[in-house]
């Protein structure tokens, strides 16, 4: 029986990455909801996996770019503005996830790609900002569970 793919290893690498420095911060971490998260759940970091392509194949091995979408949640909580609390929240995300290129060597090098600011004023002035990053990994083309 064939253990998990080192796509999902990765994605488990980068949560738990992420967690101290998010939760240090008192916001909550999220992968993939299903839901929307709520008010009380944030401020927040929400993990996708976005895309995933293949990039290069030599011979048996498959070189893969996993696309991660982070996405830092906050609300008007004086005194900071919901920019300034979401910005710091993935700023220290960020800071924990480049710390090792490689997590622990699962990947070959993470890549930030682009970042975006959203502000709405609902209910409640809310802000996220959601970053993307590459994630270069590679693995034998008959066996997602194997590092190439």
């Amino acid at each position: 029986m064939a253990g998990n793919s080192i796509r999902e290893q990765i994605l488990l690498a980068v949560v738990a990455v992420v967690r101290p420095a998010v939760e240090g911060l008192g916001a909550s971490l999220h992968r993939s909801p299903t839901v929307a998260v709520t008010r009380e759940q944030c401020p927040a970091l929400v993990v996708f996996p976005e895309s995933e392509t293949v990039t290069e194949r030599a011979n048996d091995r498959v070189t893969r770019e996993l696309t991660v979408r982070f996405v830092a949640l906050a609300r008007a909580v004086p005194p900071l503005t919901p920019e300034t609390q979401a910005d710091e929240i993935l700023t220290a995300a960020h800071a924990a996830l480049m710390a090792d290129g490689t997590l622990g060597g699962l990947a070959l090098g993470i890549r930030e790609q682009e970042t975006e600011w959203e502000v709405e004023d609902a209910d409640a002035v809310a802000a996220a900002i959601p970053a993307r990053y590459r994630i270069t990994y590679r693995t034998f083309a008959a066996d997602l569970s194997i590092q190439g």
